[in-house]
């Protein structure tokens, strides 16, 4: 038989709303944010993959609650790699901007990422066109989100600008694996910022009928994200005039002052 060399991506439904995302060629493995260590060695047994690797974004439970059972469970010993700067449980190869992670099974090239904002260590996995990569992929944990970006605990709004961009700078094609499904949430508050945004509109009712069959909204686009996330469309006049409104400034010097408006604005939404 033929190994498909062609890499897959599945999702791996945890808690409320995770997704670990395991990617595999049919034989070998690696999962990404494994917060709970028995759907993982589950769908592993139940598809005879063999877990080469983990991939951490940042040091939240819910990313990192599984690693240690998961390690436990295997006889041999594997690669976690994480956020240098920051205790990742049984991490052992600490990532920082600009590496570049060759893993031989599955075979994938991904470029480490810093993006800092939802945590201060936060870091994102991209892996560009390849042999066996229809599409370049982006694994970014919970710095964004379909239609939406996380929730600035530890960092500051010019740094979540400053990783949006980054991001925003792949190309549009990039297929966008974030860790929740928030979406429908998302697409809410982003009709609150951008009401007359043609392509939200319309994909607030896409993604309304992805839901309702149980599927989930994930993975996007960065061209998708481009086109409906306030969050990367600081610079647009509605998203401008919605920040300018709801924070009563006369002037908003920077995408960067735009998003802090919006961001605070959706912790409170």
């Amino acid at each position: 038989m033929v190994k498909n060399t062609l890499l897959q991506v599945w999702p791996i439904p945890v808690f409320d709303d995770n997704y670990i995302w395991c990617i595999h060629d049919g034989e070998s493995a690696l999962v990404v944010d494994p917060g709970d260590a028995v759907p993982v060695l589950r769908y592993l047994q139940e598809q005879k993959l063999i877990l080469t690797g983990i991939l951490v974004t940042h040091h939240h439970t819910d990313h990192t609650g599984g690693i240690l059972q998961i390690l436990g469970s295997l006889n041999s010993a594997i690669p976690v790699y994480g956020p240098a700067t920051t205790d990742i449980p049984g991490r052992t190869q600490g990532v920082m901007e600009g590496d570049v992670l060759e893993i031989v099974a599955p075979r994938i090239s991904l470029k480490v990422l810093e993006v800092p904002g939802h945590t201060l260590s936060h870091v994102a996995y991209f892996a560009n066109m390849q042999a066996n990569v229809v599409e370049p992929m982006l694994f970014c944990g919970d710095t964004l989100f379909a239609s939406g970006c996380g929730r600035l605990f530890e960092g500051t709004p010019t740094q979540m600008s400053e990783s949006l961009a980054k991001f925003a700078a792949l190309p549009k094609n990039t297929l966008v694996y974030c860790a929740h499904e928030y979406t429908l949430s998302n697409i809410r508050f982003a009709l609150a910022v951008e009401p007359n945004n043609a392509n939200l509109i319309s994909w607030s009712k896409r993604a309304q009928e992805l839901r309702d069959k149980c599927l989930p909204t994930v993975p996007t686009t960065i061209g998708q994200e481009l086109q409906v996330n306030p969050f990367m469309r600081c610079d647009a006049k509605e998203v401008i005039q919605s920040a300018l409104s709801v924070s009563g400034e006369t002037s908003l010097p920077s995408s960067a002052h735009v998003l802090a408006v919006i961001r605070a604005w959706k912790d409170r939404f």
